[in-house]
């Protein structure tokens, strides 16, 4: 085990109190009623930020319950689309895996606006603009590079002869899938679904271009930034709650590998 010298905690902890300042501001901010120039800090604090957010019939609560659906429903939907792609890539069975690569990368190159703007125009041919179904598969094309490239990271030849092994073995299909491939590509799945998800909750140009008319967490946000930003700084609080979670999740994987 390598133990980390004084030097290097300091500046690990350095490092970490300055990553963290302008996320204690944000949480401070949330809950400041006068705040006015040049006094460097709040005149007084309230609940009037969050009483806003979280009081029944604001635009909040149906924005974060959107926002965690069409996340949800986006990642687990781009698992299930990038397996086939991401293990032919990991386990070396593509002929032109570069190829293969840049293409399905090519979406995070598009602004998102640009992206939207292209698909709106589409969904509203198909009866589809202003739904969480138009919104998931705008989303979809922003989170399945990410998923593909993390997801293909967990594949290799040992995982392909673990499965081997296994049939030989006697075991099926779905066997072998529970007690062999997810727990061999545990790390790059968990890794992915949280990528994925985070990417979707973020996603703010195309949720406007497409779902303009359906509450969204970064939509629902924008417009308070100028407006009131304690109540921005309330919605922004509960935007950083799932990267929080993944980031501890993150954190306890690290630890265990």
């Amino acid at each position: 085990m390598i133990r980390r010298t004084r030097p290097a905690r300091i500046g690990a902890w350095a490092v970490a109190l300055a990553v963290s300042v302008p996320f204690v501001i944000l949480l401070l901010q949330s809950f400041v009623e006068s705040w006015r120039a040049p006094a460097v800090l709040p005149q007084r604090f309230g609940l009037r930020a969050w009483s806003i957010v979280l009081a029944e019939g604001t635009a909040a609560r149906p924005a974060l319950v959107n926002s965690a659906l069409v996340a949800l429903a986006t990642t687990t939907i781009a698992l299930f689309l990038a397996w086939p792609a991401a293990r032919a890539l990991g386990e070396s069975r593509l002929r032109r895996p570069t190829l293969v690569v840049v293409v399905m990368t090519l979406p995070v190159l598009v602004p998102p606006y640009a992206v939207g703007t292209g698909l709106a125009e589409w969904f509203i041919r198909l009866g589809l603009v202003d739904s969480l179904s138009a919104l998931i598969l705008a989303h979809m094309v922003y989170v399945l590079p990410y998923v593909f490239l993390l997801l293909a990271s967990g594949f290799s030849r040992e995982v392909e002869s673990l499965e081997e092994a296994a049939r030989a073995m006697g075991a099926g299909t779905v066997h072998r899938l529970r007690f062999v491939t997810i727990p061999a590509i545990a790390p790059s799945l968990a890794l992915a679904a949280l990528m994925g998800f985070l990417v979707s909750w973020g996603q703010y140009g195309t949720s406007l271009s497409v779902g303009g008319g359906i509450a969204m967490l970064p939509v629902v946000l924008v417009p308070f930034v100028q407006a009131d930003p304690p109540v921005a700084a309330a919605l922004g609080s509960l935007f950083l709650v799932p990267a929080v979670f993944a980031l501890i999740v993150a954190s306890r994987q690290d630890r265990m590998n």
